[in-house]
């Protein structure tokens, strides 16, 4: 699995461009059948995103979902973009998180009518979870100046079809209110790409922002005129949430490699039981060992702590140069020590807090290299001790 990159994919044109709005650099990835994405960073982070498209249609994106899967193995595949309420619940601008997927169209023809048999797909625990959780911290969310109140996060069920849905009259339209009345919102899309998840145990979320209510006015200006604005809510709390997603991977491998150095210390461990007195290294000769002596750098500055990273910069190219760090790693290690530099030079106490995190991520990159990490770990406590 990449640890740091999250698949972003959206149906429309106008759906992609507000999420490459909120990539920095990104850069064209072929798949060998032709299929192309864009791969870039989410401003002002280290999370990378791999965005596609898929055009209409839930069989078009359950093959490009899983298309995607096969060739990033992402942390999770967001699926981001527009969709028509079903109810007064969700209004025009607000993002609805799915807890669970409906493709509503299957069913048996009877007598007495058409009887619901839908598949339903949930949404995985962990990023309902870290959804629920940012939708109560409420940062997420562009500036809504002149745009009246900002927009809030909906959870619940949407409904997935293979029609575009704009009436509230039509025999189909009372049919799914009437069988699928828990869903707040309605599109083409997500039953395909929960498949794909399913299939390939990868975690999925849908994310839609409300543009219409499925009612009769889907090709009024007013639609046109909220379809930009509800795709940029849905495209800033989806790229939010790969930042967390991301940083919970990192949190993760921090905590498995810190468990690794513990079990290796007390497996290496020499205890000196004598009070007063001196523990030394007798032998006759040592082979292929390393000793790391390291004093802590005197830091009492943001300014201190940019020089030092700027030293330890020196350090990874020594190990690049020598074939000691592979390409990919030392990419991801001066990404993580850049943003940690430039979150050190803002001198605020959420900025130190970002860049223990970075640095935190970094020493997680270089767990299997002693020396950097024995360099890093001061670093850590310095930034943190900024704050």
């Amino acid at each position: 699995m990449s640890k740091d990159l999250v698949v972003i994919l959206t149906a429309l044109n106008l759906e992609y461009q507000a999420v490459r709005r909120k990539l920095a650099g990104p850069q064209v990835h072929r798949h060998e059948r032709g299929t192309r994405f864009e791969v870039g960073t989410v401003q002002g982070t280290s999370c990378r995103v791999a965005l596609g498209l898929t055009n209409k249609g839930n069989h078009s994106a359950a093959v490009i979902a899983e298309r995607s899967i096969q060739e990033f193995s992402p942390v999770a595949v967001l699926f981001v973009g527009v969709a028509g309420a079903l109810w007064d619940t969700a209004r025009l601008g607000d993002v609805v998180m799915a807890t669970h997927v409906y493709a509503y169209h299957g069913g048996t023809s009877e007598d007495d009518g058409l009887k619901a048999r839908p598949r339903v797909w949930e949404a995985a625990h962990g990023i309902s979870q870290l959804g629920s959780h940012l939708a109560r911290v409420n940062d997420w969310a562009d500036d809504t100046t002149g745009h009246g109140r900002p927009p809030q996060v909906r959870f619940g069920a949407i409904a997935a079809g293979e029609v575009v849905q704009n009436s509230k009259i039509s025999a189909e339209a009372r049919w799914i209110r009437q069988h699928y009345n828990d869903a707040l919102a309605i599109e083409m899309e997500a039953a395909g790409v929960a498949q794909a998840g399913h299939l390939s145990g990868a975690p999925v979320a849908i994310i839609r922002g409300i543009s219409d209510r499925a009612d009769g006015t889907k090709s009024s200006a007013k639609d046109r005129n909220w379809q930009p604005r509800a795709a940029a809510n849905a495209a800033a709390f989806a790229t939010r949430l790969a930042v967390e997603l991301v940083g919970e991977q990192a949190q993760i491998a921090m905590s498995q490699a810190d468990k690794a150095h513990t079990a290796d210390k007390l497996k290496e461990h020499v205890s000196n039981t004598a009070h007063n007195s001196t523990v030394g290294i007798m032998a006759s000769s040592v082979k292929e060992s390393s000793v790391y002596l390291n004093a802590a750098p005197k830091v009492t500055s943001p300014a201190d702590l940019v020089a030092e990273l700027d030293g330890f910069r020196e350090h990874l190219k020594r190990h690049h140069a020598e074939s000691v760090l592979d390409d990919d790693t030392y990419q991801e290690a001066l990404a993580e020590l850049d943003f940690a530099r430039r979150a050190a030079s803002e001198n605020t106490p959420e900025s130190s807090k970002r860049a223990t995190m970075a640095l935190k991520r970094l020493r997680g990159l270089l767990a299997e290299l002693p020396e950097l990490v024995a360099r890093l770990a001061p670093l850590v406590v310095a930034a943190g001790d900024l704050s």
